[in-house]
């Protein structure tokens, strides 16, 4: 109940409301107050008949959540059987301690330069155990490139003004037959036209070309190397299983296992592209090519048209997959690839500041070159009638001060 307290006249009466002590909470069911207390509180509580969803009850009916526990279990599937078949190929510590001793006795060797040339067409006939190789070969015969021996390079290199490959003669033979793939698979690109220098491109898009003949060159060394283990050659694919190419050679593998038809449509080289994208390994890409363009002084040849360089990129994009005996993995992608940031973004923060100084260096000399003739078309040109004489000449001939001298016209004309 409300109390009031008056204090003579009605202009001078005072209203005070305070709630009662004996009432601190109720609620109502149905219409109908059952319950008051005055020990709970005042504030009010609400009751509910159904039992409220969480959020694990709602991600389990997530159709995105469903499908990558699909796509999780795929993978385990696919994982599980390779290891399967490779627990053959795991080394032992003997087997360990036996390679580093190889290999310290290859460092501390006295250098020779002489080496068995008959090595050469070992290496060769070895290559054509791989179908995919063998036809590398043909098409580098076809071609007029040549496959020799050197140890006047750092592993190997494909010369295109020589038409020659070159490979060190005194590495590892494993190595070489890896190596000898890399740089065949290089001579494909530069016959097929996607092996133009990245620097020839806008820097955005040089990044992107670079990546991808990269990967590309990757891809032709794993592929290769599988069908050698198929052929009996199972260190090849050991040495991939057992180098920083694992990553590389477990998702070709997975998909191979899986489906050997993968191969043929592209599926396994284009899986073993993607995850060449998401390692590390596009910050050693773009740290080289960055420092070549840091290098360079004569600019690039379509730096002037962003969209010249776009399109040119998208065309390499579209044919660089193109393989021997498999479908394009790259031809459905390109548009993707233009646009997704796992594939263009520079991760780096250092790399992305010189890509930014280099940009900003280009667009400034761009835009001066675009200043200068502008310039030139302004120019002033003065027309001078007469110097006056000097003071001293002036008293000598007798003529008027040189303060009296009239003013002489200058004519200035604008060109």
């Amino acid at each position: 109940m409300d109390n009031h307290i008056e204090h003579g006249d009605a202009q001078d009466q005072d209203l005070q409301i305070w709630p009662q002590e004996y009432c601190r909470f109720a609620y109502t069911l149905n219409n109908h107050q059952p319950v008051r207390c005055t020990w709970i509180s005042d504030q009010p509580l609400f009751y509910a008949d159904y039992d409220e969803a969480t959020d694990e009850d709602l991600l389990c009916d997530d159709p995105i959540i469903m499908a990558l526990e699909r796509d999780i279990a795929d993978l385990r599937e696919k994982t599980t059987a390779y290891d399967k078949i490779m627990a053959d190929s795991e080394i032992t510590e003997a087997e360990k301690l036996a390679l580093f001793k190889q290999d310290s006795d290859f460092i501390t060797a006295r250098y020779t330069k002489s080496f068995d040339l008959t090595h050469r067409d070992h290496l060769l006939s070895l290559m054509h155990a791989s179908r995919l190789a063998s036809q590398y070969l043909s098409m580098a015969q076809l071609y007029g490139v040549k496959v020799e021996l050197s140890n006047q390079v750092a592993d190997a290199s494909y010369d295109r003004d020589s038409h020659l490959i070159l490979l060190r003669a005194d590495m590892d033979e494993v190595d070489q037959i890896l190596l000898l793939s890399r740089e065949l698979r290089r001579m494909i690109q530069h016959r097929s036209g996607v092996g133009i220098h990245p620097l020839t491109l806008h820097p955005d898009f040089a990044i992107l070309i670079n990546r991808a003949q990269i990967a590309d060159l990757t891809v032709s060394m794993v592929r290769i190397a599988w069908e050698l283990q198929l052929a009996g050659y199972k260190d090849i694919w050991a040495r991939i299983e057992h180098s920083p190419l694992t990553d590389l050679g477990r998702a070709f593998a997975r998909e191979a296992i899986a489906d050997f038809r993968s191969i043929q449509d592209g599926t396994a080289a284009k899986v073993t592209f993607e995850s060449w994208f998401l390692s590390e390994r596009c910050r050693k890409a773009d740290r080289h090519l960055i420092q070549q363009m840091l290098a360079d002084y004569r600019g690039y040849s379509f730096s002037d048209n962003p969209e010249a360089s776009r399109f040119i990129a998208l065309d390499i994009l579209r044919k660089i997959g193109d393989m021997p005996f498999s479908s394009n993995y790259t031809e459905n992608l390109a548009a993707q690839i233009m646009v997704d940031p796992i594939f263009t973004e520079v991760r780096d923060r250092s790399n992305a500041n010189f890509l930014w100084f280099i940009k900003f260096e280009r667009a400034f000399t761009e835009a001066e070159k675009s200043v200068a003739p502008t310039l030139d078309a302004d120019k002033i040109s003065a027309q001078i009638i007469s110097f006056p004489l000097p003071m001293a000449a002036a008293k000598s001939s007798g003529s008027d001060a040189p303060h009296e001298q009239p003013a002489e016209i200058i004519v200035l004309s604008r060109t």
